[in-house]
């Protein structure tokens, strides 16, 4: 019944749960660009049967893109995108299901280059 009252705007009733997490505007995340680059890369490997799930975690330093050959297993690959880490490093990175870090950089198509097997002209 308080949410029917014009006291205040319709979402403002649950703020208590949005203060708990981190408020989006400081969260890491992914650009539609980006987003778009790696989805592209994962839809061509579900068509190939290589992998077959994803998770995107974003999290107050880093953004996540897990890539699953089943769902109950751990990553094949991790695709992060940490910002602090962007004049030292490189801000993405791609990580093998071990730990083992494939590739580093600042630009995220050569970062990719690591675990996109294009068709190669024979």
């Amino acid at each position: 019944m308080s949410s029917i009252s014009g006291e205040g705007e319709p979402g403002e009733s649950r703020g208590a749960e949005r203060s708990a997490a981190a408020p989006i505007s400081q969260r890491v995340t992914f650009n539609r660009l980006e987003l778009n680059r790696i989805l592209n890369l994962y839809g061509r490997m579900v068509a190939d049967g290589e992998w077959r799930d994803y998770a995107i975690d974003f999290l107050k330093d880093r953004a996540v893109f897990s890539v699953f050959r089943r769902a109950s297993e751990v990553p094949l690959y991790r695709i992060e995108k940490d910002p602090s880490l962007a004049r030292r490093r490189g801000a993405y990175s791609v990580i093998a299901a071990g730990g083992l870090i494939l590739r580093r950089g600042n630009d995220l198509d050569r970062v990719l280059l690591a675990i996109d097997r294009k068709l190669a002209v024979v």
